[in-house]
């Protein structure tokens, strides 16, 4: 009897924990630093029409991606959309290989945001470290995040 208790409150054991492992992580893509918050995210470049990867003179590809950076700012209680801001960045994989990213700014009314492609390997692991400044003279705001790009 003490055996098949064992046996029963090791496999709960285990279906919890398999559980709390196959749960969706929340990826995240904001980071508040103050008054001002960081929007980003990172897609394939295959999702952006043609007409505006040309407009933009952006390359599609399937081993192409873009990270989005914007930087807003609440200003009594309301929320700005995307401001010019300075932007600088580079990825790195699981080897240490570097890739510097050359964001270029895009406006659209009064909203501003930043793109940079870049090349990447199907399932790769890529660590991104990216400076925003609110100006040329403000102190950088840093973001560190990972994505696992696939080709597809």
């Amino acid at each position: 009897m003490k055996k098949l208790l064992q046996a029963v409150l090791l496999s709960l054991v285990a279906v919890t924990v398999q559980a709390q492992i196959d749960q969706p992580k929340e990826i995240s893509t904001t980071q508040q630093f103050g008054e001002y918050t960081v929007h980003y995210n990172v897609f394939n470049s295959t999702n952006i029409p043609a007409k505006v990867a040309e407009a933009y003179k952006l390359v599609r590809g399937k081993d192409r991606a873009l990270v989005n950076i914007s930087l807003t700012k609440n200003e009594n209680g309301n929320t700005t959309l995307g401001l010019p801001a300075v932007i600088s960045g580079s990825t790195k994989n699981l080897m240490q290989q570097t890739q510097g990213l050359t964001f270029m700014e895009v406006s659209e009314g009064d909203a501003t945001y930043y793109l940079a492609p870049f090349v990447f390997n199907n399932e790769e692991v890529l660590h991104f470290t990216v400076q925003v400044k609110a100006d040329a003279n403000s102190k950088p705001m840093t973001i560190n995040f990972n994505r696992t790009l696939y080709t597809e």
